[in-house]
């Protein structure tokens, strides 16, 4: 809280010093005026004061600067002998500068909270999509970061959530094909369907399917509505965490890019997209199966959608994730830590493209706390 008190004060300081900019050249033109000779009149030049306050002041200081603009006018060139007067002509250029730019300020600032309004709307759209998560919750670790291709949007297919249940913890990571509004509904379906199966059915596979109808029931549901949404799918990855084991995961994944488990000694990659994106089940064999791979307490496991992977530099090189985060983590093993690996990502990824995002990108970085993963690894040894 003091810290956002701090930025406002800076940028209530800011405005305020830009203000005085106006001001100032009001005050340089008078200077200029009684001190360049009676052939070089600039009085009229005041009408560059409202103009100028238009682009920076609010709508009734562009208004007192314009009176304060037509009343020094008035009263410098008032003070020079009648021959040597800029006239009539010029004093209706000022008066009308000021109206003009009064009305330039009004439809400035009424575009400026459309703007502001519209960028509350995309901010409370990517809170209900992907809701805010405490740093450690339900006996995990995570961190995540989240750039959107259209910075203004904010909001855009892929997604990402924890769902802690009755029988373990289950994380999903996705990215909805396509872009827009469509692209959000579908991840908000998923994601809604997620939270729900997650935490009520007790198999993965079960997860999985209810997923899976999920993204064909929401794929009919708008197409029948006129909208082109009928090849929309979902690369995805179901990662379930059991109870009663504190070293093995289950994967489920939908097509999507490979998790990364990042450790002390590297990077190693998990089972890869072996089955069907979400949606698409009806060209394959089934759902993609359930795999139960080993991951180390000390291991983190990063997961990215293709933003991350597909991210290119100036001669169209693709960003090597598994190559440049090995290096980091061998350099300095504190970078397996999730905060600092997804960080990593990010600061990585717009280096690498320059800044210049073409698909929206995701990273995400989870492990088990401590105090988790030895609890569950006393309760599969006493199970055994």
């Amino acid at each position: 809280m003091e810290y956002g008190r701090r930025r406002q004060g800076m940028r209530a300081r800011g405005r305020s010093v830009v203000r005085l900019v106006p001001l100032l050249l009001l005050a340089g033109i008078v200077l200029a005026d009684f001190n360049t000779g009676e052939q070089f009149r600039i009085v009229s030049w005041i009408v560059l004061v409202p103009g100028i306050a238009a682009a920076i002041c609010g709508v009734w200081t562009t208004a007192a600067l314009s009176l304060l603009s037509v009343v020094t006018y008035v009263a410098v060139d008032g003070a020079w002998p009648d021959q040597y007067r800029a006239g009539l002509a010029d004093f209706i250029l000022v008066a009308v500068g000021g109206l003009l730019a009064t009305l330039a300020a009004a439809v400035r600032v009424r575009r400026e909270r459309q703007a502001l309004h519209i960028q509350d709307i995309a901010e409370t759209t990517r809170r209900t999509v992907l809701r805010p998560l405490p740093p450690r919750w339900a006996g995990l670790e995570h961190a995540g970061v989240y750039l959107a291709a259209d910075v203004d949007a904010r909001v855009g297919g892929d997604f990402y959530d924890i769902q802690p249940s009755p029988h373990g913890v289950r994380v999903l990571v996705g990215d909805v094909q396509g872009k827009g509004l469509g692209a959000v509904e579908a991840a908000a379906a998923l994601l809604g369907t997620f939270r729900e199966a997650g935490y009520h059915e007790a198999d993965l596979v079960t997860v999985a399917e209810r997923l899976e109808t999920r993204m064909r029931r929401h794929r009919q549901h708008t197409t029948s509505l006129g909208k082109d949404d009928g090849d929309r799918f979902a690369t995805a990855v179901l990662i379930g965490f059991p109870e009663d084991a504190g070293d093995v995961i289950e994967v489920v994944n939908f097509g999507h890019e490979p998790p990364l488990a990042v450790g002390p000694h590297g990077v190693r990659e998990l089972p890869s997209g072996d089955g069907v994106p979400l949606g698409l089940a009806e060209l394959a064999d089934g759902l993609p199966p359930v795999h139960r791979v080993p991951l180390a307490p000390d291991e983190t496991l990063l997961l990215v959608t293709d933003g991350v992977t597909e991210a290119r530099d100036g001669p169209g090189c693709f960003y090597p994730l598994a190559r440049e985060i090995d290096r980091a983590v061998v350099a300095d093993p504190g970078r397996a830590e999730p905060r600092r690996l997804v960080r990593r990502v990010r600061d990585d990824v717009l280096r690498h493209s320059g800044g210049r995002l073409d698909d929206d990108t995701t990273a995400f970085a989870v492990r088990r706390t401590a105090r988790t993963a030895d609890e569950a690894h006393e309760r599969g040894r006493l199970r055994t």
